[in-house]
């Protein structure tokens, strides 16, 4: 057994592509093996933002042997269908072998595959799976007959110590590589794996990602903890820097006070400070474990080991973040001159969608809809109506402009400013929210009412259009933003029905654009929402049946109430005589369905107690008619646990009535009696959800 060591090394590749393009090299390159007849025991990847490495290990220097069968001719064939066979497979006649089947006899060729030597295969494989690779965006340089991401400078590539020969584009394989680029960018040769790993970690490039990662990590938390602050944890700006490094270098700068102030003393919000050094510059922010607040220290990353220790990589990052957030003290200063009320018309020159209208229109939906959702759901009526009018306003201020990641939350910061009572400067904040399954929901009142109306707005628009998401295609967010009213609704325990919610939304299309909403368009969102609806449920524990079942009953579309009702059923369901009674429903409607079917009638009625010959017809029946009112009311007065529970009582009857009464009697008005007392059983399990679409 011997391993393969697969190095390409070129210009800096950006480091949200490295990973991805390392696997997509891996399962290549090792699919490939498998379709030659390999079996790879393992493979290892290692990224650099010069290189991606491919490590399988454990492959034999030869091809097994193989046996090919090829099915030719029938024997009665003509000799001219024969010999055409033969020339394909350089075979005589005596050397094929005859087989039957169902449709006669054939000649069956079985052709010895000799392997070949694994470097051969090597050779042919690896320069398809280079040049398949796939990248987000792609280049050509020169006359190369390559489209990569950055120009590639060298192919390594070893096989059992041996160099694999192949070309790609200009590039000829062989056994060397470079170090760092500014420590030892010497070539050297390399033997294995492990001697690639030792020589260019001695040459400071440490291959391994999560190992840079580490260091990073470690190397920065140290070091701001001997001043008693603690960096601010982001994993994917970690990540991040360790892709744009191959020899991590761990320094700490400082940031100019008056940047660091308090807003009231002067400073910049901590958020600008923290997107600032996160989007422009890779920079880690500090805070002070004690009192939260942000230190005036911030945390870089260099690819180089300094003889000063760094201190003139320091001193040049301070002066360009200094720049940075200078730009940023004067937009934020400029823009607090104007009041967030006064940019609402500015609105008008952005385009929301070009057939739904400007963000201006989409702010008078939101506001119209935010008043209504405000009086449904407890919040001040006029106060949503204000949040709304002004959640979109800071989109035309220049810090928001500078910094896209930080709209809503200028806007509060703005409001607050302007004198803005402090919960509609927290719904200017909150409307964008939740935008993903580990964000934070809202609570507030109208925070909830803004949030909704601006995500309704969205969803109802574009599913008029038909924009609506197809695949894993969801260009406008639509998933996001059902998903969040759903979060905001059931996290807050919100009364809200959907159908009402979306025609309210419809209603603003319709007198403001002259955009007819039909009914169709109406099901399909409702419909899109209990796809989500399932999903949210379902990572909750919530079978998405138990959602069918609850929604098949008539007039759902409150959320909460759907909710409500699949937990009553999964909490039904999970106990024995829930489980029971499933079984009994199942076996009462398989039995009503083939003998409806063979009667070609209905079975759906009330049975003739005067027709009851055994005790257990009468007893189930007393138990269905007690069951069902009782069960009635307390779905009324929205007990839904108390409905299910209800129906527990039936349990007794239910199997003493299967155990002991013959329901295809003989006489045929005991038997349809019987029938109706069969679709009782169903009609009763069915006023608390569509049985038929639970599984089990």
């Amino acid at each position: 057994m011997a391993d393969l060591l697969l190095e390409l090394y070129s210009e800096e590749i950006p480091a949200g592509m490295q990973e991805p393009a390392a696997r997509d090299l891996e399962r290549s390159v090792c699919g490939k093996l498998a379709e030659a007849g390999y079996l790879v025991e393992a493979s290892r990847t290692f990224v650099t933002p010069h290189r991606i490495t491919l490590s399988v290990l454990g492959l034999p220097s030869e091809q097994k042997d193989t046996i090919e069968e090829r099915k030719g001719p029938r024997v009665d064939a003509p000799e001219k269908a024969l010999n055409g066979f033969l020339r394909s497979t350089g075979l005589q006649k005596e050397d094929l072998n005859i087989e039957e089947d169902k449709k006669g006899s054939f000649y069956v060729a079985k052709i010895e595959c000799k392997g070949r030597a694994t470097i051969e295969v090597l050779t042919e494989l690896l320069p398809e799976c280079i040049h398949d690779l796939k990248w987000p965006k792609s280049m050509r340089w020169g006359s190369r007959p390559l489209r990569w991401v950055r120009p590639l400078h060298n192919i390594l590539c070893l096989f059992d110590r041996e160099i694999v020969p192949f070309e790609v584009a200009h590039l000829t394989t062989n056994n060397q590589t470079k170090g760092h680029r500014f420590h030892a960018n010497e070539t050297f040769a390399v033997r294995d794996i492990e001697d690639y790993l030792s020589s260019l970690n001695d040459r400071y490039v440490v291959v391994e990602r999560e190992q840079r990662i580490r260091q990073i990590a470690e190397d920065a938390k140290n070091m701001v903890f001997a001043e008693g602050l603690e960096i601010i944890e982001d994993s994917h700006l970690l990540a991040e820097n360790a892709g744009l490094v191959e020899w991590p270098i761990v320094l700490v700068g400082q940031i100019d006070e008056v940047f660091v102030r308090p807003v009231t003393e002067g400073g910049l919000p901590p958020e600008v400070l923290t997107s600032a050094m996160r989007k422009h510059q890779k920079y880690f922010s500090v805070h002070n474990p004690k009192t939260s607040a942000l230190a005036p220290r911030f945390v870089m990353v260099s690819n180089l080991e300094a003889k000063d220790g760094g201190q003139a990589i320091i001193a040049g990052n301070e002066r360009v973040l200094r720049a940075r957030l200078s730009d940023a003290k004067f937009f934020w200063d400029n823009d607090r001159r104007v009041p967030l009320s006064d940019r609402v018309e500015a609105l008008s020159q952005i385009i929301f969608h070009a057939k739904l209208g400007t963000v201006r229109d989409k702010v008078d939906r939101v506001v119209a809809l935010s008043r209504a959702i405000g009086a449904q759901i407890g919040a001040d009526g006029e106060a949503s109506a204000r949040a709304a009018l002004l959640c979109k306003a800071d989109l035309v201020s220049d810090l928001v402009g500078e910094f896209a990641d930080l709209q809503g939350l200028m806007g509060c910061y703005y409001a607050r400013h302007d004198g803005e009572a402090d919960e509609v400067a927290k719904a200017i904040k909150e409307h964008y929210a939740p935008l993903g399954p580990s964000d934070t929901c809202p609570s507030a009142p109208i925070s909830c009412a803004v949030a909704i109306a601006d995500k309704i707005d969205t969803l109802v628009g574009f599913f008029v259009l038909d924009e609506v998401p197809t695949g894993s295609k969801d260009p406008y967010a639509l998933r996001r933003a059902a998903l969040g009213i759903i979060r905001l609704v059931l996290e807050n325990g919100l009364r809200l029905p959907l159908t009402e919610l979306i025609g309210e939304a419809a209603k603003q299309y319709e007198q403001q654009q002259n955009l007819s909403v039909p009914g169709k368009t109406i099901e399909d969102l409702l419909e899109f929402f209990v796809d989500r609806l399932k999903v949210y449920l379902r990572d909750r524990g919530a079978s998405h049946d138990l959602i069918d079942a609850v929604f098949a009953l008539p007039g759902q579309d409150d959320l909460l109430l759907i909710h409500r009702r699949v937990d009553a059923l999964k909490g039904f369901l999970d106990s024995e005589d829930g489980a029971n009674l499933l079984t009994a429903y199942k076996r009462a409607s398989s039995i009503l369905r083939i003998e409806e079917k063979k009667d070609k009638s209905s079975y759906s009625g009330d049975p003739n107690p005067d027709l009851f010959k055994m005790s257990e017809e009468r007893l189930l029946h007393e138990a269905i008619t007690v069951s069902v009112a009782n069960s009635r009311n307390l779905a009324n007065e929205e007990n839904f646990r108390g409905a299910m529970s209800e129906m527990s009582a039936l349990r007794q009857p239910v199997d003493a009535f299967f155990d002991e009464v013959q329901v295809n009697a003989d006489e045929k008005d005991l038997r349809a009696n019987r029938l109706y007392l069969l679709s009782q059983i169903r009609a009763a399990l069915e006023s608390v959800a569509d049985f038929s679409k639970v599984k089990g």
